[in-house]
């Protein structure tokens, strides 16, 4: 259930930022820091522009309303939060976080829940992308457990890019959380993977360590 809302609210998100050009803001970038009540921060370079996606969240969100199996999908569709969505360059690259409380959803998950959780949500990004190669890996950053996975794609009917589709989630005190890019350049996945980030109590870091893909559950 709740990788299926997360999937949902990655793609919509995806598929609206990479289709529109960014804007280019003027001067030398600098990190900026967006911060979630749910207790982690993640910075990206200024010259990434945010964008407001929530003018269409409540179309994806009826739309899994209506599909949902079960009371714990329709609930999950109407906790999901987008907590960042950001693009930048031509082609366009894309980042997305998506967070699900545990105090709306009802419901806590632990790191036990983690490898489904990640893997789901990979899953349900196959049905708008073509998807090869995919690379799965586990690490720490501070106290909390990191699931990814990295493959190569294109969108499905859009074949004319093809970009770096990663995925990282991880489960905090209040919620659980995954990040994503579509990166169309090597710049764009590094970007992406050296954000800082907060989780909870812990010490910033960047998202993505080196040796994240060394050791494949």
């Amino acid at each position: 259930m709740k990788t299926r809302i997360f999937a949902a609210l990655l793609i919509l998100c995806a598929a609206t930022l990479a289709a529109q050009v960014p804007a280019t803001p003027a001067g030398t970038p600098v990190a900026q820091a967006h911060t979630s009540d749910l207790g982690f921060s993640y910075s990206i370079p200024s010259d990434w522009e945010v964008v407001d996606v929530n003018p269409s969240l409540p179309a994806v969100r009826q739309k899994v309303e209506n599909e949902a199996a079960s009371e714990d999908e329709r609930k999950g569709a109407a906790c999901a939060q987008v907590a960042l969505t950001a693009r930048h360059g031509a082609p366009v690259s894309v980042i997305v976080v998506v967070a699900l409380p545990f105090a709306c959803f009802g419901q806590e998950m632990t790191d036990k829940d983690l490898p489904d959780f990640g893997s789901g949500a990979s899953e349900g990004l196959k049905k708008s992308f073509n998807l090869a190669n995919p690379h799965r890996g586990a690490y720490s950053l501070g106290t909390h457990s990191i699931w990814i996975e990295r493959a190569r794609g294109t969108i499905i009917g859009h074949a004319d890019t093809t970009y770096t589709v990663e995925t990282v989630c991880s489960i905090l005190k209040k919620g659980a959380v995954c990040w994503m890019t579509m990166a169309a350049d090597d710049a764009a996945l590094q970007t992406f993977e050296h954000g800082a980030v907060a989780l909870d109590d812990d010490a910033a870091t960047a998202l993505v360590p080196a040796n994240a893909f060394q050791k494949n559950p």
